[in-house]
Formats: C-alpha cells, sequence, structure tokens
C-alpha cells in the first residue's frame, strides 16, 4: 500500500498564506484539522449535519461571488453527498474548491472502512458529474499546486488527497454553532452583519 501523507500536512499546505479564503470544514476530523492549523473566525467548522459541507460551501460561494470558499472534507462525509456533486457541477461556480481527504476509513466512529477502501473514486465520479478537472492526489508534493489553483478562483476545483488511515490528536473549534455562525458572518460582512436580518 502507497505511503499516504499526513492529513494535517496536507491541511497545512493548503492553508499556508490563506488570506481571506472562507473555509467550511466537513463534521469531524476535518473540522479539527482546520482548527489545528489555527482558529480564526474564517473558519467554519460543522459539529454536525454530516454530508452538508460541499452544499454550504456552493451556497456560500454563490452568495458571495468575489470570495474564494474552500471545503476540506471527508470521504465518509463525501459519500454521503454525492447528489451535490452534480448540483455544483451545473452551478460551476467559479469560486469554489472542494477537497476531500481520503483515509478510506470512518475515523469518528471506530475505523470501519468506506467505499473508498474497495475502489469507489470520488475524482471518477465528480468527472462524470461534470466536474472536468476533478482528480486525485497521492503525495504531499502535489498540494502547493492545488493552493495554487483554489487561489486562482478561475473554475471550480474538485480533488480528493490521499491521507495515511488513523487518528490524531483533537484540537476542537468552540462548541457552540451560533458562535461559529456569527463569528464567520461577522468576519465576511463586518461588524454590523449581526445586525441584519
Amino acid at each position: 500500500m502507497a505511503e499516504y501523507p499526513n492529513r494535517r500536512d496536507v491541511v497545512r499546505a493548503l492553508l499556508e498564506d490563506r488570506g481571506e479564503l472562507l473555509v467550511i470544514a466537513g463534521l469531524g476530523a476535518s473540522a479539527w484539522d482546520i482548527t489545528a492549523i489555527g482558529d480564526t473566525p474564517r473558519n467554519l467548522p460543522l459539529w454536525g449535519g454530516m454530508g452538508g459541507a460541499a452544499m454550504m460551501g456552493l451556497g456560500l460561494a454563490l452568495a458571495q461571488p468575489s470570495a474564494k470558499v474552500l471545503v476540506i472534507t471527508g470521504d465518509g462525509e463525501m459519500l454521503m453527498a454525492l447528489g451535490a456533486m452534480a448540483t455544483i457541477a451545473v452551478q460551476k461556480p467559479q469560486n469554489l474548491s472542494i477537497v476531500v481527504l481520503d483515509n478510506e476509513h470512518y475515523s469518528e466512529t471506530g475505523n470501519q472502512e468506506t467505499a473508498t477502501r474497495h475502489g469507489v473514486d470520488l475524482a471518477a465520479m465528480a468527472r462524470g458529474a461534470g466536474l472536468a478537472g476533478a482528480r486525485t492526489l497521492t503525495t504531499l508534493e502535489q498540494v502547493p499546486a492545488l493552493r495554487a489553483e483554489i487561489h486562482a478562483g478561475t473554475g471550480t476545483v474538485f480533488a480528493v488527497t490521499k491521507i495515511a488511515p488513523g487518528n490524531l490528536p483533537l484540537v476542537l473549534p468552540p462548541r457552540d454553532g451560533a458562535i461559529l455562525q456569527a463569528r464567520f458572518r461577522e468576519a465576511l460582512l463586518g461588524p454590523a452583519a449581526h445586525h441584519q436580518l
């Protein structure tokens, strides 16, 4: 079996010099990963709603076309949202990137194998949905080029990054969804955002 990179190293490389990048992280390890790299109001880590990260990213990208939006999620979470690929491919927002961290396991619930462990190819499924540039990365050295593409904002990006299995120490974001939403909204819309309905 190939030696895949550590998930936190991948996320660190993706978020290096992130500037104003807005990041939504799927339920579980992806949320811990972005928090480990640095908690910021421009992060929206999901504590629930498994399967919702890609569609939340789509909604944000469509609502804020001048902002760059990155969704970082896991293979298990993405497998629950396969229909999102079709909707995203039809909308084709120029400012949306989705990176799937694929360790081929449901890490949060006991390391049960996901379908990707048995040959299901998420990048191929995304290409079939119409995301022509979807691809799979297997080394850390491939991540800087992906990061540059995310910041270019010249088309919808979908990439699967194979990562090593295994759990890392939890680095938890704030647990209150209302706080996370409010600080994200204020970072995006400014201090008066909490007065806007």
